[in-house]
């Protein structure tokens, strides 16, 4: 059974947006469980980002998540980018196709690929105020243009769904 549902504009199949508030664990935590469970959903992955640093950092502690959670994936560049289960990017387009989108640090993310997308994941510091204030203009803005969204907390130690749109 197919949990997408049509988008209002035109007919086409819409995925859907989930919005995560970090505020009681750091991106290096939660980016590789949320990655653990995209992958079991049998889903190629982008990791968007805007400041390729940040990106190499986030690399970095990817190579450290624990063998039994061993997470394949590599920086965008590389002459295997197409073939990458997790590609780490900052381009709009990621060279492995994936059925999901992390977009992490404020990176942009624009309605059309929450459409073509089995599922896009916004990733944001709860403990930075410019970084909420820019999970909340995206989530109007998507909200806007008909996308299903959710919004997750991690406030009381666990992931619970807060609401749904």
């Amino acid at each position: 059974m197919c949990r997408r549902r049509c988008c209002p504009v035109g007919g086409s199949v819409m995925g859907a947006v989930y919005f995560y508030h970090l505020t009681r664990h750091p991106l290096e935590h939660s980016l590789p469980i949320l990655l653990g469970k995209a992958r079991q959903a049998g889903w190629k992955v982008a990791v968007r980002g805007n400041d390729p640093q940040r990106l190499a950092w986030l690399d970095e502690q990817l190579w450290l998540v624990p063998e039994d959670g061993f997470l394949p994936h590599g920086m965008a560049g590389g002459p295997h980018d197409a073939d990458q289960p997790i590609l780490l990017t900052t381009a709009a387009d990621a060279a492995n196709a994936p059925e999901c989108l992390m977009a992490v640090d404020g990176a942009e993310v624009r309605a059309e690929e929450v459409g073509a997308l089995e599922r896009v994941c916004i990733l944001f510091d709860g403990n930075d105020s410019q970084a909420v204030q820019r999970a909340r203009t995206l989530w109007k803005t998507l909200i806007d243009a008909g996308c299903s969204a959710q919004y997750w907390s991690e406030e009381s130690g666990r992931w619970e769904k807060k609401f749904e749109r």
